[in-house]
C-alpha cells in the first residue's frame, strides 16, 4: 500500500511517500501502526481531528475500511481564499 504524506504532515514524518505492508483493517488501525513503528510518526499523528484521509483519492474518515485500497493520503484541511 502506498501512503502519501502532504503540508506538515511530510514534514514531520520526514517523507513524501512510502510503501508498507500492513494488516491493519481501518485507517485508524494504520495510524496506530504507524505511530508504534517511531515517534515521528507519533508527532504527526499526534492530533487526527487536525488531519484530513483519502482512500484512493477519496475523501474519507479514519474509521474507513482499508480492504482493497492501493493508497492512502494524509493532509491537513485545506482553506480556500
Amino acid at each position: 500500500m502506498d501512503i502519501l504524506y502532504f503540508a506538515w504532515v511530510r514534514e514531520r514524518i520526514g517523507l513524501p511517500r512510502e510503501t508498507i505492508q500492513t494488516e491493519a483493517a481501518t485507517v485508524a488501525d494504520l495510524v496506530a501502526e504507524l505511530c508504534a513503528r517511531e515517534d515521528r510518526y507519533a508527532v504527526a499523528f499526534a492530533d487526527i481531528t487536525a488531519l484530513r484521509v483519502a482512500l484512493d483519492q477519496e475523501l474519507t474518515d479514519f474509521d474507513a475500511p482499508l480492504a482493497g485500497v492501493r493508497e492512502v493520503a494524509f493532509f491537513p484541511p485545506m482553506t480556500g481564499g
